[in-house]
């Protein structure tokens, strides 16, 4: 096999690894178990997923992604954002571009290190979900921002056993076969949330997830919390912008901003595989 060129990305913590794959030369028979293996930490690359940049015959590129258990999924919002500024800075695009997903076209704009994503339409959110409330949670509810999210408003986010909990929501039988991602949130000022998220796919709590935030912020919005903009700190750190128009439990022109890191590029050795 010949050396697979790649870059790592981070969105606010959410890390990735990017491929160009517009020349088919990865196949899709491969591109499941190459992820598993290239997501792998210590023994591989290891990151959160793997976006393939695949060529759209209707918009500027279409993208395949993967989770690191190396299941497809349709949507990922801070991978979104890498691979906006990645198809803009190997001249894939421009600054402002239009990329393919399963849940729909996105639209982004790259302005340095920033970058934003005009996401697919949420679904109409459910209010007071009819899962038996756990210890620490105040409130349980659901939207789908390309892919499914319970939200929790929890009362000491810094101490909640996100793991323990996120696991459990996530295989639930309430969201059977599929699954969910599983979120907990806090309010810590006007318009401004913390937000810690389980990834189905991941298996584990992520340092960021942004169609979580996403969903934390729609849910948070409607229980009278905050109003858009919402800015949301991540469990690494940094501060994603959430922008968004609210009609009751439905919401239009959601927007996801924050900044992208190029962490390095590399050539993917077959051993690593």
């Amino acid at each position: 096999m010949k050396p697979i060129e790649f870059w790592k990305m981070s969105g606010s913590g959410n890390d990735f690894i990017l491929i160009d794959n517009r020349d088919e030369g990865i196949r899709e028979e491969e591109m499941s178990r190459l992820v598993e293996r290239t997501c792998r930490r210590r023994t591989s690359v290891g990151a959160d997923g793997v976006i393939f940049v695949a060529g759209s015959a209707k918009y500027d590129f279409g993208w395949r992604y993967f989770n690191a258990d190396g299941g497809e999924v349709e949507m990922c919002g801070n991978g979104g954002r890498c691979v906006s500024r990645f198809a803009f800075l190997k001249e894939i695009a421009g600054a402002k571009m239009t990329f393919e997903t399963l849940a729909g076209p996105v639209s982004a704009e790259v302005n340095g290190r920033v970058v934003k994503v005009l996401m697919p339409k949420p679904g109409i959110a459910s209010m007071d979900m009819d899962l038996e409330l756990q210890q620490g949670w105040k409130s349980c509810d659901f939207v789908n921002t390309g892919v499914p999210h319970v939200v929790v408003d929890v009362a000491d986010l810094a101490n909640h056993p996100v793991r323990e909990q996120g696991r459990a929501v996530r295989y639930h039988n309430r969201f059977s076969p599929e699954g969910t991602n599983a979120n907990f949130m806090t309010k810590i000022g006007p318009d401004r949330l913390a937000v810690r998220t389980y990834e189905r796919g991941v298996e584990d709590e992520t340092l960021a997830c942004g169609t979580g935030a996403i969903a934390s912020a729609l849910v948070a919005s409607i229980r009278g919390m905050v109003a858009s903009p919402v800015r949301v700190k991540t469990m690494g750190g940094e501060e994603l912008a959430i922008h968004f128009q609210r009609e009751g439990h439905s919401f239009n022109e959601v927007w996801l901003e924050g900044n992208t890191s190029i962490i390095y590029e590399g050539r993917l050795n077959h051993e690593a595989l």
